[in-house]
C-alpha cells in the first residue's frame, strides 16, 4: 500500500526582530531567516480546497506574530511558532521550524546560529 504526503513550506522568510539572550540583542534587533515546512496527507485532484492544505499565507502571519515578540531563546521562538501552526492546522502530520539568526554576539565572519524543532503526528 501506498501514500503520498504533501509538502507546503516558506523558506528564507527574512525578519528583523529583537531576540536574544544579552540585553543589547533586545535592544539593537537582529536578522533573523526563518524556513517552515509543513506536511499533510495528499489528496490529489480530487478536492481543489484550501482547508485541505495549509495556507501559507496564514503560515507566514503566524509566524509574523511570534517573531514580534521578543524571547531571549531562539528555541522559545521555534516552539511557539510550531504550536501556533499545530493549532491552527490540525490536518498537518509533520512540522518543522528553522531559524537562523545573523551575526550572533559570539563573532565570526559570517557566522549564524541556528535551532529547529520537529513535531510529528502518530
Amino acid at each position: 500500500m501506498e501514500s503520498y504526503k504533501q509538502k507546503i513550506a516558506l523558506s528564507n522568510v527574512r525578519f528583523f526582530a529583537h531576540h536574544g539572550y544579552y540585553p543589547e540583542e533586545q535592544i539593537l534587533g537582529n536578522e533573523f531567516l526563518l524556513n517552515i515546512e509543513c506536511y499533510v496527507a495528499y489528496i490529489g485532484g480530487k478536492e481543489d480546497l484550501l482547508e485541505n492544505t495549509a495556507n501559507y499565507e496564514t503560515l507566514y502571519q503566524l509566524a509574523k506574530q511570534q517573531m514580534q515578540q521578543p524571547k531571549k531563546l531562539l528555541e522559545t521562538v521555534v516552539e511557539n511558532i510550531l504550536h501556533a501552526i499545530k493549532d491552527k492546522f490540525p490536518q498537518l502530520s509533520e512540522i518543522t521550524v528553522n531559524i537562523r539568526k545573523s551575526n550572533p554576539p559570539f563573532g565570526g565572519d559570517t557566522a549564524t546560529a541556528e535551532v529547529s524543532l520537529t513535531w510529528e503526528k502518530h
